[in-house]
């Protein structure tokens, strides 16, 4: 390895290592070993993302969101993917949402979630509160026992459409099987 300079006997020592551990090196996978395909969702890809998985949605769609504020204008993302969820739950496909709920009176969160929570209820979606001695600040979607849409967007405006954020779709019906059994327990 003398004829090689620094910078490329560095180099041919990472790629020396990676071949030699490729074969051990698996893909991220639920507990039963299932490979997980996953796509990153940054910022503003997500919402577009979501919308097309709850369109798309044959037999089910389970929400948990930390907050999950509507709006009323055309353009509100949010108010978009609960339209959707309705129109998923009109055509047949089973809808659940599970949102958190403070307890607190004049909490700001618990008002925004309650607010969604009677839009998407009038619209025929199961929607759900956890416990106010329990903060639930997971932000999942599951589709058809399939799709899991998992990080850190919230359903606001500003996750959707202003700040920096980082979420994965993942396509493993064992990862999916798995999220749905921790959200029963909520």
């Amino acid at each position: 390895m003398r004829w090689l300079t620094g910078r490329a006997r560095a180099l041919f020592v990472v790629l020396l290592v990676t071949a030699l551990l490729a074969p051990v090196v698996r893909p991220a996978a639920a507990g039963d070993g299932h490979d997980v395909r996953a796509t990153l969702l940054a910022n503003k890809e997500f919402a577009p993302a979501l919308l097309e998985g709850i369109r798309s949605a044959r037999s089910t769609i389970i929400c948990c969101y930390y907050l999950f504020k509507t709006g009323s204008g055309r353009t509100n993302l949010p108010r978009r993917i609960a339209e959707e969820l309705i129109k998923a739950r009109q055509r047949g496909v089973e809808v659940s949402v599970i949102l958190e709920a403070q307890g607190r009176t004049n909490d700001r969160l618990d008002a925004d979630n309650h607010a969604t929570a009677a839009y998407l209820a009038r619209g025929g979606v199961k929607v759900f509160f956890d416990s106010p001695s329990v903060t639930t600040h997971s932000k999942v979607t599951v589709i058809d026992d399939r799709y899991v849409f998992l990080g850190s967007h919230n359903l606001t405006q500003g996750a959707l459409s202003h700040n920096n954020e980082l979420s994965l779709l993942l396509d493993s019906p064992a990862m999916a099987a798995e999220i749905r059994s921790l959200l029963r327990r909520l």
